[in-house]
């Protein structure tokens, strides 16, 4: 069996994690709000971004587009289920200071914008900008590593999860 070992690599178990958008590319626990920062939703990280250029931080595809456009569901190649939530209680803003770049079902690549977010106007309004990512399968991840945390750019790898 161990001959046809190979092809289980086919089933990408272990799925790239990159920096969506240039910035500083922070834990978890560190986003100033509590339902991310104590995990309530999954676990994952968060970007404070340099620009509003926010691309996709997986291989994989688009799974839903929040109406309030604040916030993008996608599913990684191994099934792990990524939340994009573009600031803090920007729900609240209604979509204003956003626009959405992809549709359901399109295919995702670390190379795909996501969405373009006026960053003044969100600041304007008094909203946090972290860029969180959190996985929300959190029963179907078996290895969580944010390996890079500091100044990055989009699309570099920042590390890795793998699916059960």
């Amino acid at each position: 069996m161990a001959l046809f070992d190979f092809l289980k690599k086919g089933n990408n178990k272990d799925v790239e994690l990159y920096n969506p958008v240039d910035g500083e590319v922070i834990p978890i626990e560190e986003v100033a709000d509590p339902v991310f920062s104590q995990k309530m939703m999954g676990d994952g990280f968060g970007v404070q971004p340099n620009n509003g250029q926010v691309y996709s931080p997986i291989n994989g595809k688009v799974t839903s587009v929040f109406p309030t456009k604040h916030a993008l569901g996608l599913e990684a190649d191994n099934g792990v289920e990524v939340l994009v939530h573009i600031g803090i209680d920007t729900v609240e803003l209604e979509g204003g200071p956003f626009e959405i770049h992809v549709s359901e079902g399109d295919k995702i690549a670390p190379d795909t914008l996501l969405a373009s977010v006026n960053l003044d106007a969100v600041k304007e309004a008094g909203k946090g900008n972290t860029v969180i990512i959190v996985f929300t399968n959190m029963d179907a991840v078996d290895n969580y590593t944010l390996s890079k945390t500091g100044i990055s750019n989009h699309g570099e790898t920042i590390g890795e999860v793998t699916s059960k």
